[in-house]
């Protein structure tokens, strides 16, 4: 009996270890692969709400994928093998209901310059490093690096996006050929070229650009009567509405032999085709091995995914509703969308404000809405080709302008003026300098110039110093308003010699440390200093309330420190019985 007993001793803590293992494997898969949480609890009601959802998401989708394919100098199809496959992956490993992953006009504009030279298989080679890159972060919980991308620096560089795009489109929506480098390139290219522009293609953008406006105002709701839903979702699906317009107008006038817009041409019939990213690129006749293509790439090895996770995350927040929203998560999700999209030839993809804006407003319940915005992709990719070969190229660069005209943040100038001045160097800063040498080298601009202001206001930290009387008795006060770096501490040295040596009185010092949670040694040796330069002056110096982890470093350094920390209620209490006649206050 005592050997089965032992026997049970011994394996209940291995059975208990075996079932903790599941658990936790359980939880993981929970929590890393969201569709097993929602699914099971999945009901047709749902599933209704998420039809009307996805096929509303879808004709926004369609033109949008097209359009953004064309900033970036690729065929149409792109953009719709991005919105496919992004729904389909981000159903499985997404955590936020309203997100549709796809093509952006951000992602085409990072890709343009690289296509224009490299060709179009580059931009599946962005899309597979991108995902890596961003599936890596979201592995090793990296999210945190993002709060080093402030809201100046991100608005800034917003703001140039749509500023970029929108000139890029103007020759187009003009009937003018060819294509723009640079915002500067497409504003020169406009000025040069006034005599070619056409008068249809220029009558049709405007009109399509007064139309979408237009759509985007009507007063519907989505719990109204039948005809404020049916001006609900015209609003909503108003992309679609204006190209299915010019589509028809375009083809019925070609049946009668007239063309006067230039239209978008020949797009790929059929399936997204399924086959291995390529790693090497001939062109030009010189093949490009995988080094020379993350070289020639530069910079936006790490823009691409940098911009993508913020955009998504920032999306994501925006829509959680009081919500916590998992960041690594999101990086994950997103990593795989654009790993997976790659086999498919798609364009790097992230998160759309646009459409899941649309999402939201549609009413959409959990992630299945996208594997119906998925499926109505793949159906015009596979069915409807040849009716997109008829859209007009004005209507597409219409579309693209007024949702770059609404992208654009005018009142951040206005609310970062009310909140902190100084904020408004690095958003100006990476303003001009995306439309002055591109947005890559602006974003960094802009990133290393808030670093600077960071690293300054580190440096040179609030730092209150006042005359006091306590009890009759002339004190300098000081009191730092956050926690002391290296270079802070020798900013406070600085200040106070500065501030004793304007006296002639021997007045003695209280540096009050109530905000200072930690230092190094480097902050200790300038505090021994300025012990040391008080005392020579004949000055007491006093470290008030200071934190015992703080105390502790600076004895460690300097044992003498120890006999000028003191911990009271009041100053007064202090100076009790300690201070010279001399230094009474006379009146």
């Amino acid at each position: 009996m005592s050997y089965v007993r032992g026997n049970l001793r011994e394996t209940t803590p291995l059975l208990r270890r075996n079932v903790s293992s599941k658990l936790d494997l359980k939880q993981v898969l929970l929590r890393r692969v969201p569709i097993l949480t929602w699914l099971p609890l999945y009901t047709w009601s749902k599933l209704l709400q998420d039809i009307l959802a996805g096929l509303t998401v879808g004709l926004t989708a369609i033109p949008q994928g097209i359009a953004y394919a064309i900033v970036a100098g690729l065929p149409a199809q792109y953009g719709l093998y991005s919105s496919f496959m992004g729904c389909f992956v981000y159903l499985v490993f997404g955590s936020c209901k309203d997100i549709t992953v796809g093509p952006t006009a951000i992602m085409a504009l990072l890709s343009q310059q690289h296509v224009i030279r490299l060709g179009e298989d580059i931009v599946v080679f962005i899309c597979i490093v991108s995902g890596c890159v961003i599936t890596v972060m979201g592995l090793l919980h990296l999210g945190f690096l993002l709060e080093f991308v402030s809201l100046p620096v991100i608005s800034g560089f917003t703001n140039a996006a749509a500023i970029i795009i929108a000139t890029s489109q103007l020759g187009t929506l003009l009937g003018l050929t060819g294509r723009s480098d640079s915002f500067i390139d497409a504003i020169v290219k406009v000025a040069n070229y006034a005599n070619e522009i056409t008068l249809w293609d220029t009558v049709l953008g405007v009109c399509s650009m007064i139309v979408l406006v237009c759509l985007k105002k009507l007063p519907g709701k989505k719990n109204g009567t039948a005809f404020q839903k049916f001006l609900w979702v015209t609003s909503l699906a108003r992309n679609a509405v204006v190209v299915i317009f010019g589509i028809i107008l375009s083809y019925s006038l070609s049946c009668y032999g007239m063309k006067p817009f230039k239209i978008t041409g020949n797009i790929t019939e059929g399936l997204p085709p399924f086959g291995p990213p390529p790693f090497s690129i001939v062109t030009q006749n010189y093949t490009y091995n995988f080094v020379e293509l993350v070289s020639e790439l530069g910079s936006t090895t790490i823009s691409v995914p940098l911009i993508a996770i913020l955009e998504s995350i920032a999306i994501s927040k925006a829509f959680a509703k009081g919500k916590t929203v998992d960041a690594n998560q999101e990086m994950l999700a997103l990593g795989l969308c654009n790993i997976f999209g790659s086999f498919v030839r798609s364009m790097p993809a992230t998160g759309s404000f646009t459409r899941t804006a649309v999402n939201n407003a549609s009413g959409v319940k959990t992630p299945m809405g996208g594997v119906i915005t998925g499926c109505l992709v793949l159906l015009a990719c596979g069915l409807l080709t040849s009716t997109f070969e008829f859209i007009p190229k004005a209507t597409l660069a219409a579309v693209i302008i007024v949702a770059m005209y609404y992208m654009f943040e005018l009142h951040i100038f206005i609310v970062l003026w009310r909140t902190k001045k100084i904020d408004l160097i690095p958003l100006t800063v990476t303003l001009l300098s995306c439309l002055a040498i591109g947005p890559e080298y602006g974003m960094i601009a802009g990133i290393m110039v808030n670093l600077i202001l960071l690293l300054y206001f580190a440096a040179r930290p609030g730092l209150l110093i006042e005359e006091r009387v306590v009890d009759g008795l002339m004190i300098v006060f000081v009191s730092p308003k956050q926690s002391l770096s290296y270079p802070a501490a020798e900013y406070l040295r600085e200040r106070v010699m500065s501030w004793c040596d304007g006296r002639a009185e021997t007045i003695p010092v209280v540096v009050e440390g109530r905000h200072v949670l930690r230092i190094d040694a480097t902050v200790a040796k300038n505090l021994a200093l300025l012990l040391a330069d008080l005392q020579a002056r004949d000055q007491m110096l006093v470290f008030w309330n200071w934190c015992e982890e703080v105390r502790q470093t600076l004895i460690s350094y300097d044992a003498s420190l120890a006999m000028s920390f003191k911990t009271s209620g009041s100053i007064a209490q202090i100076f009790s019985g300690r201070i010279a006649p001399s230094h009474v206050l006379r009146e």
